[in-house]
């Protein structure tokens, strides 16, 4: 086991670099001045909205445990990576136009304009209670086992209480905006110490060759055996891809920033940038923990590999970044879902039914929210212990139980057919249904089902739900032009494209990107 020892620089480091985040974020909150503004706005361009995006899908669980699962497995959780890509060229080509021309803040508002009110109600609940449940919480509590290797005297609930008011403090005041702008301020640090920390763990491996000895055996591939444990290859067409559908198209907490654009153009080329981002993941994050196979062969704890890595390679004072960056990944994460979390309540429940109440009261209300929900995620974050292995199990519960949000927002995008009442009935028949299989085959495991296999499952059980609801119904009496997309959608988008120049095509780059994707994946298959 490497000495985990913080030096004073490394401290002082860390500690200037939080000083900085802090003030920053206290000085973008005040432009926040009513509750549009806290909660969403508009005007984001398209760097801050491609970096604040990836550095919210940066946890401080994922930071770690890309590179954990390195260790253990190989590359093959690189899938959860690449497949992203291809799912966020996807949003920029077919989705996003229909998003900002509804003009809504929060996706349940989405389906309320596709659907109906109850879907909405019903959707809200959900991302609410997953959100603070699973997302906060559990990046409170696994970042606190992470923080919990440098400073083992510290007690978990203070590690816990520590990045929640770091993560929560500044969007109290500053709502979106500074949760986008100290976010791209983390995720330019993150990619800079991922990537000190990949050449300095290569050099001391020597060789390509020397990467690939170190894998485990059967690693070093994106498409393991379907019978693998930890990532069979069906799993990457029957959960892997659909999994990255719902956090990248339906979660508020990433989606609430492409809502921000300030322009159609600036959304999409800030997906692009966010999709460019998750390929160099396998080099900065997951090859790191490969190749440290050989640097520690007899690692106990395989998530302590990127912080083991960390200490036993770089010189004082990197050591101080690394640290930084891993706080930032923590406060990104949870500073971006707090948010969401108080969005959603304000726009989806308490707007509906109040709508004379003063923008001062909402801004108000708005910050109290914010506030209510961290204490909630620190004070459920230390249960999350008591269940023994369910943290592993956090990625496998969503597969079972947001399929069902699948299916309505691509069956409504892409089909008119369906009735208002659609996707009412398949969210609450679908989402009790994966609540009940997760804890049959991931918690009883009363059947041995890999969960990627199960999540194929729930989409097609969803599915039958949605199909037989609408056949079974008239078609709905809306205009879904603005909602639906159509080859007149397709068409328009390629007309204004027409007077520009070929480098400035978003078609262009989209296919540019996704050849690139494939091709790295093919190398790696």
């Amino acid at each position: 086991m490497p000495d985990f020892d913080v030096s004073v620089l490394d401290f002082s480091i860390a500690g200037l670099y939080i000083v900085i985040i802090m003030a920053v974020g206290l000085w973008v909150s005040r432009s926040a001045k009513d509750s549009g503004s806290f909660l969403g706005g508009s005007g984001a361009i398209w760097p801050v909205i491609g970096i604040s995006m990836m550095s919210a899908n940066l946890s401080g669980t994922s930071f770690v445990g890309l590179a954990g699962a390195g260790y253990e497995h190989g590359i093959a959780v690189w899938n959860y990576e690449w497949t992203a890509t291809l799912v966020l060229i996807f949003f920029s080509l077919f989705v996003l136009p229909f998003y900002l021309r509804s003009k809504v803040s929060t996706m349940p508002e989405f389906l309320e304009k596709r659907y109906d009110w109850r879907a909405r109600k019903v959707f809200a609940a959900f991302s609410v209670v997953t959100a603070v449940v699973i997302d906060s919480a559990g990046a409170l509590f696994a970042g606190s086992l992470t923080l919990k290797l440098l400073f083992p005297d510290v007690p978990m609930w203070t590690l816990i209480a520590l990045i929640a008011v770091l993560g929560g403090a500044y969007v109290i005041l500053g709502g979106l905006k500074a949760v986008m702008v100290t976010d791209t301020i983390q995720g330019v640090l993150l990619i800079v110490v991922g990537t000190i920390v990949f050449f300095m763990t290569f050099a001391q491996i020597g060789s390509w060759d020397g990467v690939k000895q170190a894998a485990p055996d059967g690693g070093f591939t994106v498409a393991p055996p379907a019978d693998d444990d930890f990532f069979p290859w069906p799993g990457i067409f029957t959960g892997a891809i659909w999994l990255s559908f719902y956090y990248w198209t339906t979660n508020q907490a990433v989606v609430q920033k492409v809502l921000a654009a300030k322009s159609i153009d600036h959304g999409r080329w800030g997906l692009l940038l966010a999709a460019a981002f998750q390929l160099p993941f396998l080099f900065i994050l997951v090859l790191p923990g490969v190749m440290g196979r050989d640097v520690f062969p007899d690692l106990q704890e395989t998530d302590q590999i990127w912080p083991a890595l960390v200490f036993e390679l770089l010189p004082q004072g990197l050591r101080g970044l690394a640290l930084a960056a891993l706080v930032a990944a923590l406060m990104s994460t949870v500073d971006s879902v707090l948010n969401a979390s108080a969005q959603l309540v304000v726009n989806d429940f308490i707007k509906p039914r109040k709508k004379k109440i003063s923008d001062a009261r909402m801004l108000m209300i708005s910050r109290v929210l914010v506030g209510v929900f961290m204490v909630l995620a620190a004070v459920w974050a230390p249960l999350i212990g008591t269940f023994g292995g369910i943290v592993e199990y956090f990625q496998s519960f969503l597969g079972y139980v947001t399929m069902p949000v699948v299916v309505v927002f691509l069956g409504g995008l892409f089909w008119s057919r369906p009735p208002r009442h659609a996707a009412f009935w398949t969210l609450s028949m679908g989402i009790p249904v994966g609540i009940a299989c997760f804890t049959a085959f991931e918690v009883l495991e009363l059947i041995d089902l890999q969960f990627l296999y199960g999540t194929g499952l729930m989409l097609l059980l969803n599915l039958g739900v949605y199909l037989a609801v609408t056949l079974r119904s008239d078609a709905p009496d809306m205009d879904t032009t603005d909602l639906t997309w159509s080859r007149e959608s397709w068409r328009k988008d390629r007309e204004e494209l027409a007077g520009r120049p070929l480098w400035q095509s978003h078609h262009l780059w989209s296919a540019v990107l996704a050849a690139v994707t494939l091709a790295m994946v093919a190398i790696f298959v």
